[in-house]
């Protein structure tokens, strides 16, 4: 098969920011499959390890308009996604979109917003529209929210319930720079970076990431294939720490990101590695652990490991 235009954006995508980011391109190839399939992403990392340059180099490349949201304990649903002004000049309410009206939405320390505010974001996310005082306005596609959460500092956050984590397309764990890494990154230098990304021009056209999304549906599923990813789901209900496994929708989620790393490899079909590889940022944070488990430092990520090692790959 001929290079798919998800390979072609993703590879290009890819090129282009490692111009600026280093090594970064695992989380760049699943934000833009994010993107592509319609999806919001959860990354989680410490501060300082380039999650909002990331963002920023994306959203550029691919010619997306960009808003960043910082979370904070007083933070109105207003505040996010807008609200109606008195204007004395007209004598009328006027309508004042809020941050949320972009393409790619950053949304940094999403745990520290009040569970009113995650509420009204989170809405919009599934919905992809907003009401405003009766008014319901449409928000731009593509729309993909990027939220971030830093897994050291806990005092003072509002845990995203296990129902508002389900609707996260993937989650990205971003990992600090290896020592060769953090080496180019000193070489480069804050001026370097910073012109660098003053220099960027987008690779792609918005008409060619609705193109591209068209290509997942035309992926073939064999039905082993499909029964390989049932009796993953299952396990994961069965598994003896699981307080909760995959839901449908994570099911659904995991065949869509599975058939992306199909076009990806250039190929219309769908094989086990495909799904085996779309598993941990698909999977790891749909599943929640047992407290008495956690205690023992288990995590979603290392239950679906476990699982994918217990289920039996289906042969061609």
């Amino acid at each position: 098969m001929s290079l798919t235009l998800l390979a072609k954006i993703v590879r290009k995508v890819v090129e282009e920011a490692s111009r600026i980011l280093v090594e970064r391109e695992r989380e760049i190839e699943l934000i833009v499959m994010t993107i592509i399939a319609g999806g919001h992403a959860l990354l989680e990392g410490v501060p300082g390890i380039a999650k909002t340059l990331t963002a920023k180099v994306v959203a550029k490349l691919m010619k997306l308009s960009f808003s960043r949201i910082q979370c904070t304990l007083d933070l109105l649903p207003a505040d996010i996604i807008g609200t109606k002004v008195y204007n004395p000049k007209t004598g009328d309410f006027e309508l004042r979109l809020g941050p949320i009206y972009a393409n790619l939405v950053l949304v940094d320390e999403i745990n520290r917003a009040p569970p009113r505010t995650q509420s009204a974001l989170l809405e919009a996310m599934q919905e992809k529209q907003v009401t405003i005082e009766g008014e319901t306005i449409k928000l731009p596609t593509p729309f993909t929210v990027l939220a971030t959460q830093n897994p050291i500092e806990l005092e003072g956050t509002f845990p995203l319930p296990e129902a508002q984590i389900d609707r996260f397309f993937v989650k990205i764990d971003v990992e600090l720079p290896s020592r060769d890494g953090l080496v180019k990154l000193l070489k480069r230098g804050m001026t370097s970076i910073e012109r660098e990304f003053e220099s960027l021009k987008p690779v792609i056209e918005l008409h060619q990431i609705v193109e591209a999304s068209k290509e997942i549906e035309n992926v073939y599923v064999d039905d082993d294939v499909l029964n390989y990813v049932v009796k993953i789901v299952e396990y994961s209900h069965r598994h003896p720490a699981t307080k909760l496994g995959v839901s449908p929708r994570g099911a659904l989620m995991l065949m869509t990101l599975a058939k992306e790393y199909a076009l990806l490899d250039e190929r219309n079909y769908l094989i086990p590695d495909d799904v085996k590889k779309a598993a941990l940022p698909a999977l790891s944070h749909r599943i929640f652990v047992k407290p008495e488990y956690v205690a023992e430092g288990i995590t979603g990520r290392h239950i679906v490991m476990e699982i994918l090692e217990k289920v039996a790959t289906p042969r061609p």
